[in-house]
């Protein structure tokens, strides 16, 4: 059988790991998404139940939190009223820089069926979005499938260069 030797780059007897800033930072990133649900209607009961054992968020570093200031991406589930449109863009300023949000089903994309005075037709004529998920309610596998595209997203991104203001439409 053939013996591999791994050669360290060692600095007095003990290894040191060569890599990129811009790599170990979106590693960092990319595994430990704190998430920020705001959970509007019957797409809520789908988001939580990817947050439950079957579909285990955790294990892609995800957890979800109550607080904006502690958090990177916020979930938007469901049929955004005209007054919730308020909260919800103040809770988007709160969240500290980077951060990044998934319009999650119809209803958060556009209005769904809802095309009435008090419905916002659309999540993203308040705030920028990321990643949008179709569907009525969209299934645990779709959220973590958009979970998996924003950490492929996060890879590819540098810290050092300038990233652009996101604008509304």
């Amino acid at each position: 059988m053939a013996q591999h030797q791994v050669n360290y780059a060692s600095n007095a007897g003990l290894p040191v790991a060569l890599t990129t800033v811009d790599k170990l930072v979106n590693w960092g990133r990319t595994n430990s998404l704190w998430v920020l649900t705001y959970g509007l209607a019957c797409c809520a009961i789908e988001m939580m139940a990817s947050g439950a054992s079957r579909y285990d968020f955790d294990r892609f570093g995800v957890i979800f939190r109550a607080s904006p200031r502690q958090s990177d991406v916020m979930i938007v589930a469901g049929t955004l009223t005209k007054k919730h449109a308020e909260f919800i863009r103040r809770l988007y300023d709160q969240m500290a820089e980077p951060k990044w949000v998934i319009s999650m089903g119809s209803c958060a994309n556009t209005g769904g069926m809802f095309n009435t005075y008090a419905t916002v037709q659309g999540v993203d004529r308040v705030i920028p979005v990321d990643i949008y998920l179709p569907g009525c309610a969209p299934r645990p596998e779709t959220l973590q499938y958009a979970v998996m595209l924003l950490q492929k997203k996060l890879r590819k991104r540098s810290i050092f260069q300038k990233q652009k203001p996101k604008r509304l439409v």
